[in-house]
This record gives C-alpha cells, sequence and structure tokens, in this order.
C-alpha cells in the first residue's frame, strides 16, 4: 500500500537515523555527487514516496514534512487534483518554447487575476529560467534598461539565489568569499530585523534610521552612491531566518523610492502564492511594487517555472533580451492554473491564516525558554530563533540539535538565519489542524528536551 493510500495523522519513526538503506543511499550520494548538497546533510535519510504533508524513507519510517520542497509544494506532496492536471498535458504538449498555448494564456489568466485590482491592467508577465535567481536576474536586467542606472540596493540578511549576479544581491558572505570578482554595483543598507538592530539602535526608532539612512544616502550628492536602477527587497526573509519586515519600514520605503523614481523590486519567490496569507506579502503591506518576482510555488507541485510581474512602463526589452530555454513548462502551467482554482475553492489563504494563529499560539510559550530569543513568523512561514540567554549570541549548535531531535520524533524541519540558528518551518498551505498539533508539540518537545 502506497503512503496515499493512508490516511495519515501521526509520523512513525522506527529505526536510528538514517536506517540501514538510506545510509547505503546516502553513502552512494556522497562519493557520485558534489559536495554542495545542503538538505541530506541535517536530515540524513533517503526518501521513497510522498504524500500531502507526510514523506516515507526508504526504510519505512515516516514524517510530517514541514519544509516541503523549500516551500515549492505549496499544497503538499503529489496532491491528486495536480497530479491529474499535469497527467493529461502530459499527452496534449510538454515544451512550448515561448509560442502562446492554451494552458500558457490560461495559466497567465490566473496569475493576473491573483494581483490587486489596481494592479491587474498594467502588468505585464515574462517567463524566466525556471529558478528564482534566473527571475531576480531578469528583474535587474529589467530595471538596469528601463532606467539607464547600474547599481542596486538591496538590504542585510536578505537572499536572492546563488547564481553570480543573484548571489552578488545576497547578504550571506560565507557563499561569496570563495567567489573572487564578484558583480559590482551592489550596495547593502540595514533591513528592519529590530530583534538584532543593524544599527544597535532603539527598535522603537527603526523606521526612522533605516529607512533614513538610505534616505540620506541616496539623495546627498556626497555619499557616495549614484542613483540606482532598482531597490530589491524580501518583505519576509526567508533564508536570512523568518524575519518579517515592519510595515512602517516597507512603507516609507516605497514614498522614498516612488519619489526618486526608483524601481521597487519585491522578492516573492518564497512569500508568493499564499505563504504568508494572502497571495503576495506586499498585500499585507499596503504598498504596489513596480517588479514581482514570483517562483517556487507557482505550479503548486514543485514543476518548475519563474516569472516577474512588471509595471508595463518599464518594458524596454528587445526581443531576446531575456531568455531560457525551459521558460514553456507547459505541465508547471497546468498544474499552476489548476493550483490556483483549488486556493480559490478550498479556501486555502483562509487556512494559511488559521493555521498560521494556531502555530502562533502553540510555539510563542517558547519565549520563556532562556534559549529562544524570539519566535516569529507570517502565514505558514515561521522561526524559531536560537540564542546563548548569557552572550546573546547566535546558538547554532543547540539549533542544530533541536533539528536532529525533531527528525528523530518524526517532524522533517529547516535552519536559517545568522550562523543558521533559526530553526523554519514551511508546511504546505492546505495543512490540517490535527498534523500543525503533532508537529508543533515534537518542535516544543524538541526545545525543551535539553538546553546545551
Amino acid at each position: 500500500m502506497t503512503l496515499a493510500q493512508v490516511t495519515m495523522t501521526e509520523p512513525h519513526v522506527a529505526c536510528d537515523l538514517p536506517g540501514p538503506r538510506s545510509a547505503e543511499l546516502l553513502a552512494r550520494q556522497a562519493r557520485r555527487e558534489s559536495n554542495a548538497r545542503t538538505y541530506p546533510r541535517n536530515l540524513p535519510i533517503a526518501l521513497a514516496e510522498a504524500a500531502g504533508s507526510f514523506v516515507r524513507d526508504v526504510d519505512g519510517n515516516v514524517f510530517i514534512d514541514f519544509l516541503a520542497g523549500a516551500g515549492v509544494l505549496s499544497l503538499g506532496h503529489n496532491h491528486p487534483e495536480l497530479v491529474r492536471s499535469v497527467t493529461a498535458q502530459l499527452g496534449v504538449l510538454t515544451h512550448g518554447l515561448d509560442f502562446p498555448t492554451p494552458v500558457k494564456d490560461a495559466f497567465l489568466e490566473a496569475q493576473l487575476s491573483m494581483l490587486p485590482a489596481g494592479m491587474r491592467e498594467r502588468t505585464k508577465v515574462h517567463f524566466c529560467g525556471p529558478t528564482g535567481a534566473n527571475a531576480i536576474e531578469a528583474a535587474i536586467k529589467l530595471c538596469k534598461i528601463a532606467t539607464g542606472r547600474g547599481d542596486v540596493v538591496t538590504f542585510q540578511g536578505g537572499f536572492h539565489g546563488s547564481t553570480h549576479a543573484a548571489m552578488a544581491l545576497t547578504g550571506l558572505v560565507s557563499a561569496k568569499r570563495p567567489v573572487p570578482n564578484g558583480v559590482p554595483g551592489t550596495h547593502f543598507f540595514p533591513f528592519s530585523y529590530c530583534g538584532r538592530c543593524p544599527l544597535a539602535l532603539s527598535p522603537d526608532t527603526c523606521t526612522t534610521n533605516c529607512v533614513g539612512y538610505l534616505e540620506r544616502s541616496l539623495t546627498d550628492g556626497n555619499a557616495g552612491i549614484p542613483l540606482p536602477a532598482a531597490v530589491l527587497l524580501e518583505l519576509v526573509q526567508g533564508e536570512g531566518g523568518v524575519v518579517p519586515a515592519t510595515a512602517d519600514f516597507v512603507r516609507r520605503l516605497r514614498v522614498l523610492t516612488r519619489e526618486l523614481r526608483i524601481p521597487l523590486i519585491v522578492d516573492e519567490v518564497q512569500t508568493g502564492c499564499g505563504r504568508t496569507g494572502t497571495w503576495f506579502a506586499f498585500e499585507q503591506y499596503g504598498i504596489e511594487p513596480d517588479v514581482v518576482v514570483a517562483s517556487k510555488a507557482l505550479s503548486g507541485i514543485g514543476t518548475p517555472i519563474a516569472v516577474i510581474l512588471y509595471d508595463d512602463a518599464l518594458d524596454g526589452w528587445a526581443a531576446g533580451a531575456h531568455i531560457g530555454t525551459f521558460r514553456g513548462n507547459q505541465l508547471a502551467f497546468a498544474a499552476g492554473v489548476e493550483a490556483v482554482r483549488i486556493v480559490r475553492r478550498d479556501d486555502i489563504l483562509g487556512n494559511v491564516r488559521r493555521r498560521g494563529a494556531q502555530i502562533a499560539e502553540r510555539l510563542t510559550p517558547l519565549m520563556a525558554d532562556p534559549w529562544v530569543r524570539e519566535v516569529r513568523g507570517r502565514g505558514l512561514m515561521w522561526g524559531i530563533e536560537i540564542a546563548d540567554p548569557e552572550t546573546g549570541l547566535p546558538a547554532a549548535e543547540f539549533a542544530r540539535a533541536i533539528q536532529a531531535r525533531a527528525l528523530r520524533r518524526g517532524l522533517i524541519v529547516e535552519r536559517g538565519g545568522r550562523e543558521d540558528c533559526v530553526v523554519r518551518i514551511l508546511p504546505p498551505l492546505n495543512v490540517t489542524a490535527e498534523v500543525v498539533d503533532t508537529a508543533c508539540t515534537i518542535l516544543v518537545d524538541a526545545v525543551e528536551a535539553g538546553h546545551p
């Protein structure tokens, strides 16, 4: 019997991890694959099958998957209606370059319909190579061509991908250090991470300090920074540790970029397609960006696709200005159309908000633990920051121990943030209250099982 044929409500781990078959495959992977592999290093299992919010490894252990393909599987593993839509499309057309097709047209209609009404008529869509990083590069190119300017402002703690240009726009220094001659013209500014103020100032002055510093730097002719082609922003920093921007920070930043005629790009690769409780996170901040970058969950089933949605006033591209052989993924279009239909029919965004409130209720009491610096999140994107109570420094090893304990109890979680000290969860958006309750119990137990 397959996992999809079983109604799962509880995980089941029956052996030490990794189990013998997983250990064999992990060893073979280590011999054959590059050292750049990441997830199996901290989550030592080999996957056999999956359904909904659960995965089974090759040793028969069953886990709640609160990583969900790093947020790609918005409707969980192998959603039957998405599987049917992809299967049907397989016999029709799988690859169409950038030719118009009926399913691509339906996908465009579905995506534009999810935008705020004021943006729909003036928004164009560009299909990129099928990764978020490629879409980031497309967005930067678009804005450089439209403005004739070359520099880009981005923010400390942000993550925008690991291609050469996207990596240059990412805050993580360790990833950039081994690669000399990074893309020039990038300027990093403080992000409103008030728990660890980048300017070491009082959190209640965040907007004045962070945006004020950027404003002075861009308007002072002696500050050394040319007027940029774009400002690039994550509204909730994902890999940076699930850090939501403050509302005042974002709104004032939008006012500033409009006044200076600088396109504002919001990176919604991880926050988009309902992850935070609205289709895009920017809706919660009461702003309209000039460019939206989306990828991960667009198909809902992990079939790769990436787009930028942008104000048509920026459309100064010539034919072929940004191309990619796999931008015509008809299987992803078919799944994406079905995913939007399911999101509406099943009130998935309402479920995200309800389950997010449930997680907040279950996890916020952890802040009484001296090693938990903060519990924070939006919708179904949450992080528990772990820090030494005496020094305040990130406690990476304890965070690693929490992740390992959770896995042994049957829950897959990720880590991120400074020194990977934030335990992160990205559940499927249609996760049930029962599964959330079980997962939160496991996570709380993993934190409270013992301190360093």
